[in-house]
C-alpha cells in the first residue's frame, strides 16, 4: 500500500464517523437521563416521608429497598447483556426506569414504598450497567477515551435532577405531580435516543486455565479499587455536611455547601478525566488522583477549620471522579471478557462502597470521633494508589475499534 494511502486509512480509523458521534449522544442522553431520575426521586424522599409520617428509622428500612433491588439488577445484568445485548437492554431498562420512577410519590403504604423502591431499584441498576456497557462500545469506535465524559453527564444530570426537584418543593408541586413529569419528559428523550445506540462487539473466546485465574483475581482487585473509591463518596454524601455542622459548628447553609464543593469538584474532574488519560495514562492518572485525595483530606484533617474542609472535600471530588470510569474501562475492555459481566460483577462491589462505607465511618466515629471515622478515605486511597498498575492493563486506547458495520445490525 502506498504511503498516502495508508496515512488516510490511519486518520480514518482515528476519526468516529457519523455512527459512533450518534451512539456517543445517545449513551450521554442515558446517563443525563439515569442522573436526573436519580436525582429527582432523592429530592423528593423529604415530601415522601412526611405524606406517609414515616419515623427516620423506618425511612431507612424502606430505602433499603432499593439498595437490595439495584444489587439484585447487577446479579441480573452481566447474562441479559450477553444474551440480548447492552443496546437493547439499555433501551428497556431505560424506559422501565421512567415508568417506575413516580410509583415512591404514589405508594400508599410503608409496604407499598417498600415495593416500589425495590423495583426501582432493579430498574436503576439495570440501567446502570447497560448503559456503562454501551460506554464501552462506544469508546472502543473513537479509539480514544471517552468514559470519564459519560459519567460527566450522569453528575450533570444529578445537578439538573437535583435543581429541578428543589424548584418543584420550593413551589409545593407534590412529589406525584413532579416525578410523573420528569418520568413523561426523560421517557420521551430515552426513546428517542435508543435508535442511535450501538450494536455489542463479540468478544474472543476467553482462554481456560491459569489465563482464567489471572483474569479473576484481576477484576476482584479492579473491583477493590472501585470498593475503596466508592467508600469515599459515600462518606462525603453521607458526613460532609454533618463534619461541618457537629464538629466545626459552621451554619447550616455552610454545612450543605461541602457536599456542593466535592460534587462541583467531580463533575468538572469527570469532565477533565479523558484528557488527562490520554496526557497521563490509566496508571499514573489513578496514582495521582489516590494522592491528591490521601493529601487534600488529610491535611484538611489536620487544619481542620471550615475553609480547608471545603478545599478537602474539593480534592477528593476531583480525585475520585476518574476512579471508577478508568476502573470499568480496564475491567470491561479486555477483548475476550465480556464487558457486561465484568461490569455487572464491578457495579456490585461498587456499590457495596456506598452501603458499607457510611456505616463503617459511623461506627468507628462512636470511639474516634467523626475526624477519626474519616482517616479510614485516606487510608483506603493509599490502597487506591497501591493498586494503581491493575487500573492500567487493558485500556480501551490499545483496543481495535470495531468496524462501522458491526454498528448497524438493528
Amino acid at each position: 500500500m502506498h504511503a498516502p494511502a495508508l496515512a488516510r486509512d490511519l486518520a480514518h480509523d482515528a476519526t468516529p464517523d457519523a455512527d459512533a458521534a450518534r451512539a456517543r449522544r445517545a449513551v450521554s442522553v442515558m446517563f443525563v437521563a439515569n442522573g436526573v431520575a436519580f436525582a429527582s426521586w432523592a429530592a423528593r424522599v423529604p415530601a415522601v416521608r412526611e405524606r406517609l409520617a414515616l419515623r427516620d428509622g423506618v425511612l431507612g428500612l424502606a430505602l433499603l429497598g432499593l439498595a437490595c433491588g439495584a444489587i439484585l439488577a447487577f446479579r441480573a445484568a452481566g447474562p441479559l447483556i450477553v444474551r440480548f445485548g447492552s443496546r437493547r437492554v439499555t433501551r428497556v431498562s431505560a424506559v422501565l426506569l421512567c415508568a417506575a420512577l413516580p410509583l415512591p410519590a404514589l405508594a400508599p403504604s410503608f409496604g407499598a414504598l417498600v415495593a416500589a423502591l425495590l423495583l426501582l431499584g432493579v430498574c436503576n441498576g439495570l440501567m446502570d450497567v447497560a448503559m456503562n456497557a454501551q460506554s464501552v462500545e462506544v469508546e472502543r469506535r473513537y479509539r480514544r477515551p471517552i468514559l470519564a465524559s459519560f459519567h460527566g453527564m450522569f453528575s450533570l444530570g444529578g445537578l439538573i435532577g437535583a435543581g429541578v426537584g428543589a424548584l418543584a418543593a420550593d413551589r409545593a408541586l407534590s412529589p406525584a405531580a413532579h416525578l410523573v413529569a420528569v418520568a413523561a419528559v426523560l421517557a420521551a428523550a430515552v426513546t428517542a435516543a435508543g435508535g442511535a445506540l450501538s450494536a455489542d462487539a463479540r468478544p474472543a473466546p476467553a482462554a481456560a486455565g491459569a489465563a482464567g485465574t489471572s483474569r479473576s483475581t484481576r477484576l476482584v482487585l479492579l473491583g477493590l479499587v472501585a470498593f475503596c473509591s466508592s467508600v469515599g463518596e459515600g462518606a462525603m454524601a453521607n458526613w460532609s455536611a454533618v463534619y461541618l455542622r457537629d464538629e466545626l459548628h459552621t451554619t447550616a447553609a455552610v454545612a450543605a455547601t461541602g457536599y456542593a464543593v466535592f460534587s462541583l469538584a467531580m463533575l468538572l474532574g469527570r469532565f477533565s478525566g479523558d484528557g488527562l488519560t490520554q496526557r497521563l495514562g490509566a496508571q499514573r492518572l489513578v496514582r495521582a488522583a489516590g494522592l491528591l485525595v490521601a493529601g487534600g483530606l488529610g491535611a484538611a484533617l489536620l487544619v481542620n477549620v471550615p475553609l480547608a474542609m471545603m478545599l478537602g472535600f474539593g480534592c477528593v471530588g476531583a480525585g475520585l471522579s476518574v476512579v471508577v470510569p478508568l476502573v470499568f474501562r480496564a475491567g470491561a475492555s479486555a477483548p475476550d471478557v465480556a464487558p457486561g459481566k465484568a461490569l455487572a460483577t464491578l457495579a456490585t462491589m461498587s456499590y457495596g462502597g456506598f452501603l458499607v462505607g457510611p456505616p463503617a465511618i459511623g461506627l468507628l466515629s462512636d470511639s474516634l470521633t467523626l475526624r477519626g471515622g474519616l482517616v479510614l478515605v485516606v487510608a483506603l486511597v493509599l490502597v487506591i494508589v497501591a493498586l494503581a498498575p491493575v487500573v492500567a492493563r487493558g485500556s480501551a486506547a490499545r483496543l481495535p475499534a470495531v468496524r462501522p458495520h458491526a454498528m448497524r445490525t438493528r
